[in-house]
């Protein structure tokens, strides 16, 4: 893993966001006396931003691999 000190910090930090979506998932699903369907909204717009983080990560995981450090050289 010769990128393994360039990779360090987006997956600290992709997973400190992801584990505190689903945090907000489980803690919506807890709170009583909210209607069925805001519940279900609360829960599944935290998942599906957990699982974007996730596929942002991997996409900068590549990047790194492959020798792309550093995005701002497309601009």
């Amino acid at each position: 893993m010769k990128y393994w000190k360039k990779m360090a910090a987006p997956i600290v930090i992709a997973s400190i966001i992801i584990v505190y979506y689903i945090g907000a998932a489980v803690f919506f699903m807890m709170v009583p006396g909210i209607p069925a369907t805001v519940k279900i909204l609360m829960m599944v717009v935290p998942l599906i931003l957990a699982a974007v983080m996730l596929g942002v990560l991997i996409s900068r995981i590549k990047e790194i691999q492959g020798g792309e450090e550093d995005d701002l050289s497309q601009y």
